[in-house]
């Protein structure tokens, strides 16, 4: 019988770089020249947002939410070390990444032999050279295809990538499981999902750009419903709770983005919407996830929380609550970030 660890963690790109550039996406969101004027200096701004940003455009307030994130991702990894997983399955997004205009899949297995990736330039660690080669687990990959299908999930598969090695929902969470570059030798099958749905051939799965409008008639066909995720998250933990492996699976983005999100003009998160969510999962209410409107997830910026449906039905399928959570909210580093250990008792 299989063993099963459950993990979530935030991917933020800014954390790679340095704390003076973690407010960058922030500052491009200040140029959308529809910002209403009230918001565009900070004493228009809700007074958390402005103490925030301080008279220092937040460099100090960065150096305390990078020490918050590098503190749970301590947190995760050691949980992950203390279970030694036979290899690691990563339920991410693909922001125009690996998946392009030539095709999109509502989620795929990437049953790789192997992944070779290397950090961006100017980040934190000053690494120019280094390059992580992990092992994938083709045989386990194949098993969970197969299985899925059988179970009604038309579940897309790769053997090597289409036009990027590997997306940064999947790099950055090895990066920063391993922040302290200790190593990182646990195989890994990334599970991309199409988290950005209508926007993301529209919008590349990116920040809006100010220079054009994108209509209805521009925007690409949906991701799969929160429904649909959660239920391919349980039967996922279901086969798997049947194969010989000792799996943990991980869940690696952030929640509601500051740059998805129309209704604050694309300058902040929806905390509330995320508090919710937050609260049913501590909850155990893992319905309310799975009845969670579409509608409700584009409004409020939560695309990337589609990685987290695909988790929270793994929960529900293991009968498993939570033993340690931790939300992180922020007015000007554009996402809400939370993590998530629940092992099997």
């Amino acid at each position: 019988m299989a063993e099963i660890l459950t993990l979530g963690i935030s991917h933020y790109p800014p954390l790679i770089g340095p704390d003076e550039r973690m407010a960058y996406i922030f500052k491009r969101m200040l140029q959308n020249p529809k910002l209403p004027e009230k918001l565009r200096s900070p004493q228009g701004w809700p007074e958390p947002m402005q103490a925030e940003w301080s008279n220092d455009e937040g460099a100090e307030a960065a150096g305390r939410h990078r020490q918050e994130l590098v503190g749970w991702m301590r947190q995760v990894r050691n949980a992950l070390d203390e279970f030694k997983p036979d290899f690691v399955l990563i339920w991410g997004d693909d922001q125009y990444e690996n998946f392009r205009y030539d095709i999109i899949p509502p989620f795929c297995i990437s049953a790789y032999d192997n992944f070779s990736f290397s950090p961006p330039a100017n980040n934190v660690w000053s690494e120019t050279e280094k390059v992580y080669e992990l092992p994938g687990n083709k045989v386990a990959a194949k098993f969970l295809a197969t299985r899925l299908i059988e179970e009604g999930f038309d579940t897309a598969y790769a053997y090597k990538p289409l036009h990027h090695p590997l997306g940064h929902a999947f790099t950055n969470a090895i990066y920063y499981l391993d922040y302290d570059r200790k190593g990182f030798d646990y195989p890994i099958i990334p599970f991309a999902i199409n988290c950005y749905g209508r926007k993301v051939i529209a919008q590349k799965g990116g920040m809006p750009a100010f220079d054009r409008d994108v209509g209805e008639e521009d925007l690409d066909p949906p991701a799969p419903t929160p429904r649909r995720l959660f239920d391919l998250g349980a039967a996922t933990a279901r086969i798997l709770k049947e194969s010989p492996y000792r799996v943990a699976i991980l869940a690696s983005s952030g929640w509601s983005h500051a740059f998805l999100v129309g209704k604050n003009h694309y300058l902040y998160p929806d905390t509330p919407a995320d508090r919710q969510l937050y609260d049913q999962l501590c909850a155990g209410d893992y319905q309310a996830w799975r009845n969670y409107p579409s509608k409700t997830i584009e409004e409020s910026g939560q695309q990337e929380v589609l990685n987290w449906s695909c988790l929270v039905g793994a929960l529900n399928e293991l009968n498993r609550k939570p033993k340690i959570t931790g939300f992180v909210d922020t007015w000007i580093f554009n996402s809400s970030k939370v993590f998530l250990i629940a092992p099997e008792k």
